[in-house]
């Protein structure tokens, strides 16, 4: 058994669900369970209908959604030549009547609660997946609808719910187990959940990842795949450094390393139940179905360079403090991180020395509401327009001259912060924005340019 996961850029359009049709059809022997995002931006257009609703807006609301029925319907006819009488029809016209209803008791209520968001985004995975269903029984593939709701038991913190895990995780098995004992296709959607009493959830940033994730770990299945627009893990972005190249493998660790530090690609919390069961996830192209991906498994060699991949943040702002030594040390960090504490205030980087202290922080404004209390115990000083750029490998700390290559590659420029050690798998060094594409550039050069180590595992 494997879990294929498709995301919304892969099934924006009828050409698109066709193309996940075929690869699909390609992985049966696989039996998988396929769980799909809604297509292209609906949710957001869904959630933009509902704040139209709530703000009195009852007519371009449903203007929006008219727009959202168009699209579906269209991209649905263009992918089956499926009557409207069928159940799948029916079920997708059922979908949009329900959103009228909600619509309509939006503009009543003249308010778009958590509650009411959750309801209105389910909607989009709930018509992508009925429609996708639909081209996969046009191609004779045995595919079977599941509304993931009556699966995924969720408490109700919505717009972020938690899976109550070993509700979700027996009734995924008891209905997905037998129909994939017949060789049938299951269809479930991303994202979404709901309570036990029948509220419908979501499950937050990354959720449709993480549904896949939690999918192949209450099944045991052998692999789970996510099916993206794009190659896999790069050694950078592509997009600021055009040599980036596809990445064949990483560890768990190394990609939670990279997420943090500004990769995008999976979030931890998305892949986290795959981790602990040591399920392995590859990342696959959906529009280059042949080439070869990540994949995202522990066990694996360090790459001969030892350096995975590269990682970067802008915008980021240094604030360093400085005690007025007129406390303790302890009660000067004390006090530093009790101001953190109380404004909700998570550093990327934290770097200590005697009585000076040094913090990477994303958020500036949050940065400014807390610099009075700041400076009741010592000196501060903000400095916007910095950057960061995150090399990680496995047991990187460990390699001799990985930390002399990098910085002896960008030994022209002006450096804030260093930092090696706080763990086994990463080197930062925190610089101007203004020269961060010189820097990587340098540095992804030093060592990426001549190396063709796969870091595929070894056996």
């Amino acid at each position: 058994m494997i879990v294929m996961k498709f995301g919304g850029s892969s099934v924006r359009d009828a050409e698109g669900i066709k193309q996940v049709v075929k690869i699909i059809q390609h992985h049966r022997p696989l039996n998988p369970v396929v769980v799909v995002s809604a297509m292209g931006k609906t949710t957001r257009n869904l959630l933009h209908a509902g704040e139209l609703a709530s703000s009195c807006k009852t007519r371009e609301a449903l203007e929006k959604l008219a727009e959202i029925e168009t699209y579906h319907l269209s991209e649905l006819t263009q992918l089956a030549d499926i009557s409207r009488e069928s159940p799948i029809f029916s079920k997708i016209i059922s979908y949009f009547e329900e959103i009228r209803d909600l619509i309509k008791g939006l503009s009543i209520l003249k308010e778009f609660s958590p509650r009411c968001r959750d309801a209105m985004a389910a909607y989009g995975e709930l018509l992508s997946s009925a429609i996708l269903t639909a081209g996969l029984l046009s191609q004779g593939v045995d595919a079977l609808l599941i509304d993931v709701r009556s699966l995924m038991i969720t408490d109700d913190n919505f717009t972020c719910a938690e899976p109550l895990e070993e509700i979700a995780v027996d009734r995924f098995r008891r209905t997905l187990l037998p129909e994939l004992e017949q060789r049938r296709t299951p269809v479930i959607q991303g994202y979404i959940g709901s309570t036990l009493q029948g509220a419908t959830t979501t499950l937050g940033f990354e959720g449709s990842d993480f549904t896949a994730a939690f999918t192949g770990a209450a099944l045991g299945v052998s692999d789970i795949q996510i099916w993206k627009d794009v190659p896999g893990l790069m050694s950078t972005d592509p997009a600021v450094i055009k040599e980036a190249r596809t990445i064949p493998a990483a560890t768990f660790d190394e990609m939670a390393e990279l997420t943090y530090f500004g990769s995008k690609l999976l979030h931890p919390r998305a892949i986290w139940p795959a981790a602990r069961k040591r399920i392995p996830v590859h990342i696959f192209n959906s529009w280059q179905p042949q080439a070869e991906g990540t994949v995202i498994m522990d066990g694996l060699a360090t790459p001969s360079q030892g350096v995975r991949s590269i990682a970067f943040k802008r915008g980021l702002t240094l604030l360093h403090l400085v005690s007025n030594q007129q406390q303790p040390l302890s009660e000067f960090m004390k006090g530093i991180f009790d101001i953190l504490d109380r404004h909700l205030i998570t550093p990327d980087l934290t770097a200590i020395s005697s009585i000076h202290l040094k913090l990477v922080l994303s958020d500036s404004l949050q940065v400014e509401r807390a610099l009075p209390e700041f400076r009741r115990l010592g000196s501060a000083e903000v400095a916007a327009g910095k950057a960061s750029i995150c090399l990680v490998g496995q047991g990187l700390t460990q390699q001799a001259g990985i930390a002399s290559q990098a910085l002896a590659s960008i030994s022209g420029l002006r450096l804030d912060v260093i930092s090696q050690g706080s763990s086994p798998n990463s080197l930062m060094v925190i610089l101007g924005e203004d020269q961060l594409e010189s820097a990587l550039a340098q540095i992804h050069s030093q060592f990426f340019r001549n190396n063709t180590d796969s870091t595929m595992p070894q056996p």
